[in-house]
């Protein structure tokens, strides 16, 4: 999967789901907002799984941060508590980028393994529970969240689950890039 064309994807998936919800509140657009829905979530449904496929940790942060931004610009004015919960998890993939960033040099990240206290809150899986570990737990539990309503379109429920299971994946690959980084001994002695 290249990164052109999953931008192109996300921005097209999050417009027609948009698109779709709007056009399921008109008048006479019923019809044409069914359509668009199902297209989006087909669309994004099927991004998200080429992208959980891949093993690609920048990758899968990278559309997670793109369905999430398209999603907050799509936001209206009155939804405050949900246009705050993406803004900050804007903000904790933008710093979950630069974790994937220094992850990539072993002397840099070496840094990280001696200044994250080596106690449980702050470790992962005995790797330090860093930017990108914090980014993805916090948004995990944001989409969690919007599986608790009744009632939720089954579709977008796939849509939802498959997202969380990206996060769970991109944090498994994170981790395995921490542990050739940091060597198995470093989670072994601090575990």
């Amino acid at each position: 999967m290249e990164r052109t064309g999953l931008t192109i994807g996300i921005v097209r998936a999050v417009s027609d789901i948009a698109d779709g919800r709007i056009g399921l509140r008109t008048k006479g657009k019923t019809e044409e907002g069914r359509e668009d829905f199902a297209k989006g979530l087909a669309l994004g449904k099927q991004l998200f799984t080429e992208v959980k496929d891949c093993r690609d940790p920048e990758l899968m942060l990278l559309a997670e941060y793109l369905f999430m931004n398209q999603e907050l610009e799509g936001a209206r004015s009155e939804e405050k508590i949900g246009r705050a919960s993406y803004q900050s998890a804007v903000h904790d993939f933008d710093d979950a980028f630069l974790s994937l960033k220094s992850v990539k040099d072993a002397a840099m990240y070496q840094g990280a393994e001696n200044t994250h206290p080596h106690r449980a809150p702050f470790r992962y899986k005995g790797m330090p529970n860093d930017a990108f570990h914090i980014a993805y737990t916090g948004h995990y539990a944001r989409l969690q969240n919007k599986l608790k309503p009744i009632g939720i379109d089954p579709d977008e429920q796939i849509l939802t689950e498959l997202r969380m299971a990206v996060c769970k994946s991109a944090q498994e690959v994170y981790l395995e890039t921490q542990r050739s980084v940091l060597g198995e001994g470093a989670a072994v002695l601090r575990a």
